[in-house]
């Protein structure tokens, strides 16, 4: 199976899940992007349609068929499929763990030879916004940049084959697909 690593690992860099969720089909490696719109209207049909005590879906049938505009259909019939069946074909992608980003930000810094950059970069760990800053200070060198975009790859390549064992799929069974280009959201 192909699993696009740098669309997991996308996913899991968006950290306020305010927009957009995201979700890998365990059996196809698609990773599906969901709307919150397209989520919520997908929940309102749950709610309205289920019973809380119902324990198999499978054999649920909709008490009254709702309205829904024809562009949002696909997705939402993709949504309600994710939410009925999500825990045997569909897997939420979870957020990266700010720890794991920091201890990565705290493990690459030690690596630069530049004294001033290595104290910068460090310092701008202790405070707000930490992420954000460290990004920004990295702009102004673009050797240094390059080489965090690797260092972070490789570490959240490490983290989404941990994620992977952990909803049974084993990361040397799965093929990593990607585009190989830096992005700047990473």
């Amino acid at each position: 199976m192909k699993i696009d690593f740098d669309e997991i690992q996308k996913a899991m860099e968006d950290t306020a899940r305010d927009a957009f969720d995201y979700f890998l089909d365990r059996e196809t490696g698609e990773i599906i992007i969901l709307s919150e719109d397209i989520i919520k209207k997908a929940q309102e049909i749950l709610d309205e349609s289920y019973d809380d005590d119902i324990g198999d879906f499978e054999d649920v049938e909709v008490e009254k068929v709702p309205v829904i505009p024809e562009w949002m259909e696909d997705e939402i019939e993709l949504a309600l499929d994710i939410f009925i069946y999500e825990k045997e074909r569909y897997a939420r992608i979870p957020e990266r763990n700010h720890h794991d980003g920091y201890k990565t930000m705290k493990e690459f810094a030690a690596t630069v030879e530049d004294e001033a950059l290595k104290q910068t970069l460090m310092g701008l760990l202790d405070g707000k916004n930490a992420f954000r800053k460290f990004k920004d200070a990295l702009g102004k060198y673009p050797k240094e940049r390059i080489l965090w975009y690797g260092f972070n790859a490789k570490a959240s390549r490490n983290e989404i084959g941990a994620w992977l064992k952990t909803i049974g799929l084993e990361h040397k069974s799965c093929v990593e697909q990607g585009s190989g280009r830096k992005d700047d959201n990473t």
